[in-house]
């Protein structure tokens, strides 16, 4: 297992090195053969219940990040990622043969013990990693490519533990993968959870997709003629099927009521520069029938996860309908694997490699999302609220921005359904309490309203310590925030009100009436 290849690495991870390369190719390789050499012999003589060595694991784990485009760190950390947890290697160990960053990655995967946590072990782990993130997201992206290989496995698990490890994978892992924008390992992730937790409909899906695949598929020839019409247009790009995952092919056949033949994919169009994603949408609107009702841009307003496409749908003249995302190479690398593309977040663009080469930057180490989690979870007073604040948080894959009408105060990153009660937590924290009214894009409404994107909303404060928060409120927040601080407030006017006594009681004297 540890024989050198040609480079001096461990044959093991020889088809590592070359997944890495390919998206780094001056990538210095030294750190993963350390790596690799300290996983295997203290993970040497362990067996995962596949009966596979364990050494397997971090190396799949490794290589999936590698095929995303993971940078060298990220690599390390992930072969070292269950050392500190399985092993006698210790977190000093980590830190000082490979540096303060690897050893920051690795303790932020490394779960708590559940001897002194007991039963919520895996909600504080989860809350431990979370915190982690927000000063280096890598640490998610580990945690990604861990559940992907450890679903991809999952069959030799008993299937109440499957199912159990299901969920949460599709109540948190599956939306994180989401938020980051990780769409590889967000689709992979949904069909793994759709085969345990719906075995039949994932079965009916299935044969569904075989069935098509036994007939030439109506969307080549409307590939094939795209791909003509871009190329006498002088636009260079890729034009490709893309398949439907097994869900995504579930939810469309119960959506319409049954699936065409063009409905099983969608066309994939690669162009060079961002600008030429708009001249080849032109060209498709020229060259075929545009489907008006399905046309969006997410290049002018990139979703909050940082996707980036132009999304459409064209008939050709035989009257087929073929959907169409259009996106440059740089947005295509970023809707693949979303901030694992971005790189090391401690380092500038351009040291990142060819990830980050021709695009300005985004930060991925605190999304907005992330930000607002940071915040609420450390009020959430125990690991059941934490648990349930988070998985319904996560569920809200929406963002909107809400401007503040005062001048200068800046803008509000808010989940879809928000109203008045959220911006006003998360604008003012506990002095919310005091909010009585708001003035929505110059007219007065309820704390109830809810507020979509591009809206722009003043907060009314009372004086301090005239005006409280109503029970009702909690009807109308989404935010953990919100919901935290209200309750927290009204639990504490309970415990004053049952505390409180009346004078003569105070003086020692009868109650009073």
């Amino acid at each position: 297992m540890f024989g050198p290849s040609r480079d001096g690495l461990p044959d093991a991870i020889e088809h590592l090195a070359r997944a890495h390369r390919r998206h780094h190719p001056g990538a210095p390789l030294d750190a993963l053969r350390r790596a690799y050499a300290v996983a295997e012999r203290a993970h040497r003589g362990q067996m995962r219940k596949s009966g596979d060595p364990y050494i397997t694991h971090p190396v799949a784990v490794t290589l999936i990040l590698a095929q995303l485009g993971a940078e060298t760190t990220t690599l390390v950390a992930s072969l070292l990622h269950d050392t500190v947890e399985d092993t006698d290697v210790t977190l000093e160990q980590v830190r000082r043969d490979f540096g303060a960053e690897v050893g920051y990655l690795v303790d932020g995967v490394t779960k708590l013990e559940k001897v002194e946590y007991g039963a919520a072990a895996e909600s504080e782990t989860f809350r431990k990693m979370l915190v982690a993130a927000g000063s280096d997201v890598r640490v998610l992206s580990i945690k990604l490519a861990d559940r992907v290989h450890n679903m991809r496995t999952l069959g030799v698990m008993r299937p109440e533990k499957q199912a159990r490890i299901a969920l949460v994978t599709r109540e948190v892992l599956i939306m994180l993968a989401e938020r980051l924008g990780v769409q590889a390992v967000k689709t992979e992730l949904e069909d793994l959870v759709f085969a345990i937790l719906h075995p039949e409909e994932h079965a009916r899906a299935t044969r569904l997709v075989r069935e098509h695949g036994r007939m030439p598929d109506p969307l080549a020839p409307i590939a094939a003629a795209v791909s003509d019409t871009l190329r006498e247009a002088g636009i260079e790009a890729t034009v490709q099927v893309r398949p439907r995952h097994l869900l995504s092919v579930h939810r469309a056949s119960v959506r319409r009521g049954g699936l065409g033949p063009c409905d099983f994919g969608r066309l994939l169009i690669v162009v060079e520069e961002d600008a030429d994603c708009y001249a080849a949408l032109g060209e498709l609107h020229t060259c075929f029938t545009p489907v008006v009702s399905e046309f969006k841009d997410f290049v002018a307003a990139p979703k909050f996860n940082l996707y980036q496409s132009l999304h459409t749908a064209v008939t050709d003249r035989e009257g087929r309908v073929a959907e169409v995302l259009v996106r440059s190479r740089r947005m295509h690398r970023v809707a693949e694997a979303g901030v694992i593309a971005l790189g090391d977040p401690h380092r500038p663009a351009e040291q990142n490699g060819p990830a980050g080469d021709d695009a300005e930057r985004a930060d991925p180490t605190r999304p907005g999302w992330l930000s607002r989690l940071l915040e609420w979870q450390a009020q959430a007073p125990d690991p059941d609220t934490f648990w349930a604040e988070l998985r319904d948080d996560l569920r809200r894959n929406r963002e909107i921005t809400v401007f503040a009408e005062q001048p200068g105060t800046g803008t509000l990153q808010l989940p879809s359904g928000a109203s008045c009660v959220d911006a006003a937590y998360a604008r003012h924290g506990e002095a919310a309490h005091r909010c009585v009214g708001a003035r929505l894009n110059g007219r007065l409404v309820t704390l109830r309203t809810t507020l979509r994107d591009g809206d722009t909303v003043r907060l009314l404060l009372a004086p301090e310590g005239s005006s409280e928060p109503s029970g009702e409120w909690l009807e109308s927040a989404v935010t953990p925030a919100a919901r935290i601080a209200i309750r927290r407030e009204l639990t504490a006017r309970r415990e004053r009100t049952r505390h409180a006594v009346t004078p003569g009681a105070a003086a020692g004297g009868p109650p009073a009436g």
